[in-house]
């Protein structure tokens, strides 16, 4: 009996990764408009794709969540290619977040404090399901996520690694921690 549930349960692991890994999500449409967009830090281009769309009007405000606290605002813009008037007038920065869970909580409490009701987040691919769902936690019902991932090639490790992490995630709210 033993044997049978460990081998169902690794089945179930077996197959969730599968659909894990083929249905990782891609990147969104140009033409949808949010009321703002979110970009974790931590990975190649996702700056740079929220600042392009910011510049194509497709948000009021931008959040990037997770930059180091001796990072400034002019700084940024500078590294991205950016004017400095975008940051200045559209794009916050949390330096409080340290991890994904602390990026759901900032930018939840981002959302709820300027009433946005439609937001576009931005991570890599293989990250959105685990930041969607922290930021899912966060927010109240009426406020939609529209994930927008930024394609990458990730290794096998980085998949099971991340994989695992969700899963642990998912697991450690359902038993309150």
């Amino acid at each position: 009996m033993i044997r049978r549930i460990a081998s169902l349960l690794v089945l179930a692991w077996v197959f969730g990764f599968a659909a894990f890994v083929l249905w990782l999500p891609g990147v969104g449409d140009d033409e949808r408009e949010t009321d703002a967009i979110i970009v974790l830090t931590g990975g190649k281009d996702r700056i740079e794709r929220g600042i392009e769309l910011m510049e194509k009007s497709r948000a009021e405000r931008m959040l990037v969540s997770g930059v180091n606290r001796t990072v400034r605002p002019v700084e940024l813009a500078e590294e991205n290619g950016a004017d400095v008037a975008l940051f200045d007038c559209c794009i916050d920065l949390d330096q409080d977040s340290v991890d994904t869970r602390s990026n759901g909580e900032q930018a939840g409490e981002w959302l709820r404090r300027n009433d946005f009701k439609t937001v576009r987040l931005i991570t890599t691919d293989w990250h959105m399901p685990r930041a969607r769902f922290e930021l899912s936690r966060e927010i109240d019902e009426d406020v939609s996520i529209y994930p927008d991932a930024i394609e990458s090639d990730p290794s096998f490790m980085q998949l099971f690694l991340e994989y695992n992490k969700y899963l642990l995630r998912r697991g450690g709210v359902l038993i309150g921690v």
